[in-house]
């Protein structure tokens, strides 16, 4: 499956027009149950989605940052437990293989009327999901850390390792870099950013053969493990969220995070004196003499579940128009980069958009990316802890991967 309209690859899909305001949500009855990541942009709109319940209508939701493991099943069950899944570029193929979200041409034409055409995610040309927010991970620095230093910004991944090789022996900071690659989900996608920034495709052309076993994917774990030269001897227990904090508290100079999180980070409040003034954000750096960040351009959507009744989607789909709406936009702009009518690109918002402009690609949407995000994720855990080389570490994801694709009858 492909989809017609890949949202979040040029700044002109991040940089909207005004568009008109969104009325009251008008929900007389039903049920809306929504499932969703945990991060402050979803518990924004999840919020304002609430907004909907009245005495003859529920509003719950569930922010997880398991909710990519509970959605297929949830959703399969009839009627499902959810009636709302928020999803992105990944996680929603696996709701598209099990045929477990409806198309939304019929909402969308008698309740979508101010969403952006930019927001209508199609797949074989059926509207599948309503995209809110782009998102993506990228560089933040401290400019004052740099400068006491004395080194340039970096732009490559040989830049920070130089960088945080001054920044150590100048003795600014013990542990200068930060990376969320926790073993699991994490950690896989910084191999896939990283892979994306070589400008290699991971599966031959119309196949899902995996390539990358080769001198891209050596080149990719040759800078993940010379990273940890330069990071918190804890490294294999940080996620976003970790890396955040590090940073917030003053212990990190350089890192890749992800933009949703930018507005968090430049805020007021959780950090440490000097970290706010002197963050810059930037395009994530490129990687093997490359020309493009090495990072994946991400959307964030929601979708409704097939396995519920007429008057639950209806219910679900205008209570989530409310929550993404323009009105909750303003209120909350740097928030999130958003794909909604009237944004203007905030300070937060920087990174992002610097992806895109340098050409970044988009997080792939084949049908057996799950699989090898999943064998990424558990096979990579030894060689990014020091005790397993690159070469072994690729032939591992690669046998776990046919594995796991044959068994799904992507492979003979």
């Amino acid at each position: 499956m492909k989809p017609i309209l890949m949202l979040a690859v040029s700044a002109a899909a991040l940089a909207l027009g005004t568009g008109s305001a969104f009325a009251d949500c008008g929900v007389e009855t039903g049920s809306v149950r929504i499932l969703s990541n945990d991060f402050e942009a979803l518990r924004i709109i999840n919020a304002t989605a609430q907004e909907c319940a009245t005495d003859a209508v529920t509003v719950t939701a569930n922010a997880t940052a398991e909710h990519k493991e509970i959605q297929v099943p949830a959703l399969t069950i009839n009627p499902a437990e959810y009636s709302v899944a928020v999803v992105a570029n990944n996680s929603i193929v696996p709701l598209l293989n099990e045929d477990l979200i409806r198309p939304l041409d019929d909402l969308v034409a008698e309740y979508g009327q101010d969403l952006l055409p930019s927001q209508l995610v199609r797949i074989d040309g059926k509207i599948m999901a309503i995209a809110f927010m782009g998102n993506g991970q990228h560089m933040f620095y401290r400019k004052d850390i740099l400068e006491q230093a004395g080194v340039e910004p970096p732009t490559s991944y040989d830049d920070v390792l130089a960088a945080a090789a001054a920044i150590k022996e100048a003795g600014l900071m013990d542990y200068p870099l930060a990376a969320s690659v926790k073993p699991g989900w994490d950690l896989a996608a910084e191999f896939v950013n990283s892979y994306l920034g070589t400008g290699a495709e991971f599966f031959a052309p119309g196949s899902a053969e995996l390539t990358i076993d080769n001198e891209n994917g050596l080149e990719v774990l040759r800078v993940m493990r010379d990273m940890t030269a330069f990071m918190d001897p804890d490294y294999l227990t940080f996620d976003a969220t970790e890396i955040q904090k590090e940073y917030e508290a003053g212990n990190v100079a350089i890192m890749n995070e992800w933009g949703s999180l930018g507005g968090a980070i430049l805020d007021d409040e959780g950090a440490v004196e000097g970290v706010v003034e002197n963050t810059v954000l930037t395009a994530a750096p490129t990687i093997g003499g490359g020309s493009i960040p090495a990072a994946a351009l991400w959307w964030d959507g929601f979708t409704i579940a097939k396995n519920i009744s007429d008057e639950d989607a209806e219910a679900s789909f205008r209570a989530m128009v409310h929550g993404i709406s323009p009105e909750m936009m303003a209120a909350n702009k740097n928030a999130a980069t958003w794909l909604i009518a009237g944004y203007e690109p905030g300070p937060a918002a920087v990174g992002v958009i610097a992806n895109a402009n340098g050409g970044a690609r988009a997080y792939p949407m084949q049908p057996y990316m799950g699989l090898l995000h999943t064998a990424l994720s558990t096979e990579l855990a030894e060689f990014v802890a020091g005790s397993e080389d690159a070469e072994q570490a690729l032939a591992d994801v690669k046998a776990a991967y046919d594995t796991a694709a044959r068994e799904a009858g992507f492979l003979q």
